[in-house]
């Protein structure tokens, strides 16, 4: 119905897309009591490209409509994850292309942008529906 309703409902497919990321890194890394299968590893890339991708929109809307903002802790703790979050994102994707990179980057990495996404959409789109209600 309006814009911010959007951006609340495409942070919430990102975010479900990332919760595919982790458990599905638990899974490659041998962290759950599951025997990886063959597919896990295309299943990890494709969610993690479609949660990026279904939040750039979202990113977009929030640096050029709403900028940083300072204004409530809860918006100031938002725009700071936001650039952790991509930050996080663009350096996890350099150290793939890097094949000796020490193993603990790629986990620290991929934590840090999970717990930024993470950090977004309890910021945003969880405060949104709380307060607003779930409106499509």
């Amino acid at each position: 119905s309006n814009g911010v309703s959007a951006k609340a409902w495409l942070a919430s497919i990102a975010f479900l897309f990332a919760l595919v990321q982790l458990v599905s890194a638990l899974i490659m890394y041998g962290k759950l009591p599951i025997k990886s299968p063959s597919w896990i590893g295309t299943l990890h890339r494709w969610s993690g490209r479609i949660a990026v991708l279904v939040s750039v929109p979202v990113a977009v809307h929030c640096l050029y409509a709403l900028g940083f903002s300072s204004g409530s802790p809860r918006a100031l703790v938002h725009s700071i994850f936001g650039t952790v979050f991509y930050g996080a994102f663009v350096a996890k994707m350099i150290v793939l292309q890097r094949p000796k990179s020490p193993w603990w980057e790629l986990h620290v990495l991929g934590g840090t942008v999970f717990t930024g996404l993470t950090v977004l959409w309890l910021t945003a789109s969880l405060w949104y529906f709380t307060t607003k209600g779930f409106v499509v």
